[in-house]
């Protein structure tokens, strides 16, 4: 797997002050996507021990709220496969610490679905980790500036615990961002 960026003082892409993965490789390859350099699966520097070592290293600050993982596209089925080590170990060290998850592909009908492109041995247990998914491809037609964390009124955000515990996607209460 290769990323493109790593930010370590992020308050764009979640709550609070966060360190975010920008991961390479994208196949749904949206028209206004901010980020096309990032849809080359080789774009940017090969995630490596080193990378997960610094990682690691900036998420241990008491002032980080938690990891963000965006791209690219992090549930590409290879970039799920080099996440989901690094994933759990993230949640084994900063239990504390929450994990936001922006996807082109929708939860339900996408990454939970047999047969889907993205669906792989790792879709079920990263989705067991992520506390908030940020789901649907950006529509250049639908872009809306005053969102919050998203780009374009179709996208959703999903609380993945309330979501776990109800057996369907739950959105997200925006208000959280405030607070």
């Amino acid at each position: 797997m290769y990323y493109s960026a790593i930010k370590d003082c992020d308050i764009a892409n979640g709550t609070g002050v966060r360190v975010t993965l920008f991961v390479s490789g994208c196949t749904n390859r949206c028209e206004g996507c901010f980020n096309p350099d990032t849809w080359d699966f080789c774009h940017g520097q090969e995630f490596t021990k080193e990378t997960e070592d610094k990682l690691f290293g900036l998420l241990d600050h008491e002032y980080i709220t938690g990891l963000t993982v965006l791209g690219g596209e992090p549930f590409e089925p290879s970039n799920q496969r080099a996440l989901l080590p690094f994933l759990k170990e993230y949640k084994r060290r900063f239990p504390g610490k929450d994990l936001w998850i922006f996807t082109g592909f929708y939860y339900d009908k996408e990454l939970l679905a047999e047969g889907s492109h993205p669906r792989c041995e790792a879709t079920d247990e990263i989705l067991g980790m992520t506390d908030v998914l940020v789901d649907g491809r950006f529509i250049l037609s639908l872009k809306d500036i005053s969102l919050v964390y998203r780009g374009s009124s179709n996208q959703r955000i999903i609380d993945m615990v309330k979501t776990r515990q109800k057996g369907e996607p739950v959105l997200w209460d925006e208000k959280q961002a405030t607070t």
